[in-house]
């Protein structure tokens, strides 16, 4: 598998798991890769999200566990230890992490190329109370190995995971991902809620705008800027809502530490002339929803504009928000 496909399809599932979070709750979650060496790239990174908001990373270069926002060194003041503890964590996960890697590599045949290992979970508190959690682990961009926490078993995507998951299961090590995604990671994510709630609990409007390339193009309705990352966003073809030839894209991250998302709608030029097409996006940050009719869009001639907008959403896939900066991936 080329070098592209390998990096952009290990960051999609990191942004589909960041969307996962339900609207009125919190979520603690964290993502670990380990990259081949020898590319513009990290070999290892850690990256801790509140509410997909980044406040822990880590990687290989730096090889130390840094804050990335101001409320998370409230965590310092409670436990002095706090950040190098996290470092040493972080250092032994390191080593382990290039071991899974190199392993997968063997069970896959891979002797060369680019290839990452990833391991994802975390926990929710949704708004009655309960706690919900998940563990996965991926390889080059697809599902290897996931814990099912009612049965205490490993879901094995692929045969080259079944010897992973028999040797795990003839273990106790089930039992402790379940406790800690049920109770400490719960216990944390309570308390890092306290720490920034201030900025978690905000709530920023959304910016909307309709668009296309040209009259043949798809209709885009492009919310951005807003917080929290939940957001609706649906279509109404004469006052009736519209399923049918509507795609909605992932809610994916700003630079400023808000969302954006898209929804596309997909008619040939007559029938959109022919029938009146509106977006409504509905959000907690506003007080009624937002409607847009499709007269109000605007139909970008020469698509120098459109590749800007759209440009933001695609370069997602190219693009790592890792220290507070975007480290570009550049694919020829």
């Amino acid at each position: 598998m080329d070098y592209c496909t390998v990096i952009k399809k290990s960051l999609l599932i990191l942004t589909v798991y960041i969307d996962l979070t339900s609207a009125g709750s919190h979520s603690l979650q964290y993502f670990y890769t380990t990259v081949t060496p020898g590319i513009h790239f990290p070999a290892f990174t850690i990256v801790g999200l509140v509410d997909g908001e980044q406040i822990h990373y880590y990687d290989s270069n730096i090889r130390k566990m840094i804050s990335r926002n101001e409320w998370i060194k409230k965590a310092d003041a409670d436990d002095t230890e706090y950040w190098h503890r996290g470092t040493r964590i972080a250092q032994a996960d390191q080593k382990t992490f290039e071991e899974n890697l190199a392993i997968s590599m063997q069970r896959f045949n891979h002797t060369e190329g680019v290839h990452t290992f990833q391991w994802m979970y975390g926990c929710e508190q949704l708004d009655a109370g309960t706690v919900r959690g998940y563990l996965q682990f991926g390889y080059d961009g697809e599902d290897f190995l996931s814990l099912d926490l009612n049965s205490l078993t490993y879901t094995a995507a692929n045969d080259k995971a079944v010897i992973t998951k028999h040797k795990w299961e003839q273990t106790r090590a089930a039992r402790f991902q379940k406790a800690y995604l049920e109770n400490e990671c719960t216990e944390w994510l309570l308390k890092y809620v306290e720490y920034g709630r201030s900025s978690l609990e905000r709530k920023v409007p959304p910016e909307v705008s309709l668009f296309q390339k040209d009259s043949s193009s798809p209709v885009v309705c492009h919310a951005t800027g807003f917080f929290p990352k939940a957001v609706m966003i649906s279509w109404q073809k004469n006052g009736k809502d519209l399923h049918e030839d509507v795609e909605l894209r992932e809610t994916l991250p700003n630079q400023d530490g808000t969302f954006q998302k898209r929804s596309l709608l997909t008619v040939s030029p007559e029938e959109l002339d022919r029938n009146e097409y509106t977006c409504t996006v509905q959000h907690s940050s506003l007080e009624k929803k937002m409607h847009l009719p499709r007269t109000d869009r605007r139909v970008l001639s020469g698509g120098g504009s459109f590749g800007i907008i759209i440009g933001v959403v695609v370069a997602f896939l190219l693009l790592v928000f890792f220290g507070g900066v975007f480290i570009a991936i550049v694919c020829s």
